[in-house]
């Protein structure tokens, strides 16, 4: 059965011997990967200059429309990952658009060349990294945990993180319209149910976005926990921003959230060490700003598989667990804010 269809058995998931694997798809929300492929589909039929590539991952990052619409503008190399970016980045200086279709954990394979030959000529390579963050049933070999850390440190980059899927097709357009190297990283599975308008608009380049107005604690988040986040800044009052770039950082709205509160969270679905919040530590160092301020992100350890909800919960990067964090922190400063509250 394996041999007849291998898509079908490579990755299988729950299996009964009478009826085989349950192909139906689950109803709900778009994943970020069939947000990516409608995308690029779009994208494709605008701009004739652009091309996609994968490693060996048609299926898994949403290139099947894509290959069936643009059969000459679309390259699968084979799992060489490597040569899938070095490739982009020859396409590129010949004023091709490539858009490299990724799993985070795959790109790993391909860091020098993203580096050498792609960031270092500065040349307009988009890495459409899908898998960021924790996979679920993959487990540890395909989890997403370490891209923010490695890629804000390359200079030239541009790294975006959407919190749903509308904002995840401007991104993917945003970061295609920018004269350099750009990578956006999205999550397995579904978002939260935003609609996706078919127009599409750049995002200010580095510019974040206030969602919730609080008081005391300010929620920093980057990327798709911005929904459990609000929860969370809900229950304590708490100023919550959606970051929506780790590089280039607000830094400006940084500095003015760190002297008009008492506290600062940073969220994030990517490693604490070298992620997202250390970039905001950065900030408030550079500026010799003191604040107090709490990283939220994934432990230093493997992650072994498990439903992606539950692992999330583990990690204290649910809605409760980030409240729970917070609490224990800063009591005093969710103490002022609720006493503020009360007395308005």
């Amino acid at each position: 059965m394996a041999e007849a269809d291998p898509i079908l058995y490579h990755g299988p998931g729950s299996f009964d011997p009478e009826k085989g694997i349950d192909t139906a798809k689950p109803a709900g929300p778009r994943t970020f990967t069939q947000v990516f492929s409608r995308w690029v589909c779009d994208m494709a039929e605008r701009d004739e200059r652009l091309v996609a590539i994968t490693p060996a991952m048609r299926e898994g990052s949403g290139l099947v429309e894509f290959e069936k619409k643009f059969p000459r503008r679309y390259f699968d190399v084979g799992i060489a990952e490597q040569h899938a970016v070095t490739f982009a980045a020859g396409l590129a200086c010949e004023g091709i658009k490539p858009v490299v279709a990724i799993y985070s954990t795959f790109l790993q394979r391909a860091y020098d060349q993203l580096i050498h030959d792609v960031a270092l000529q500065k040349l307009p390579v988009l890495f459409a990294i899908d898998r960021a963050g924790l996979v679920g049933s993959d487990g540890a070999t395909h989890a997403g945990s370490y891209d923010l850390s490695f890629l804000r440190c390359i200079p030239n980059l541009v790294v975006l993180t959407p919190s749903d899927e509308d904002e995840c097709r401007q991104m993917l357009y945003t970061a295609f319209c920018h004269d350099g190297p750009t990578a956006v990283r999205y999550p397995r599975g579904s978002g939260p149910g935003v609609a996706e308008s078919s127009e599409m608009q750049a995002i200010p380049l580095g510019k974040a976005q206030l969602r919730r107005q609080g008081r005391g604690v300010a929620i920093l988040v980057f990327g798709t926990l911005l929904a459990p986040a609000l929860a969370a800044g809900e229950a304590l009052d708490a100023t919550v921003v959606n970051m929506r770039f780790v590089k280039p950082i607000d830094a400006e709205l940084i500095i003015e959230i760190a002297r008009t509160h008492d506290a600062i969270v940073t969220v994030e679905e990517n490693v604490v060490m070298g992620g997202a919040g250390s970039a905001v530590l950065e900030v408030i160092a550079t500026r010799s700003l003191l604040i107090p301020t709490l990283l939220l992100g994934l432990p230093d350890h493997f992650i072994d598989h498990g439903d992606q909800k539950k692992l999330l919960a583990l990690a204290g990067l649910d809605a409760q667990g980030i409240e729970a964090s917070i609490r224990a922190r800063f009591p005093a400063a969710v103490a002022v804010a609720a006493r503020q509250e009360a007395a308005k």
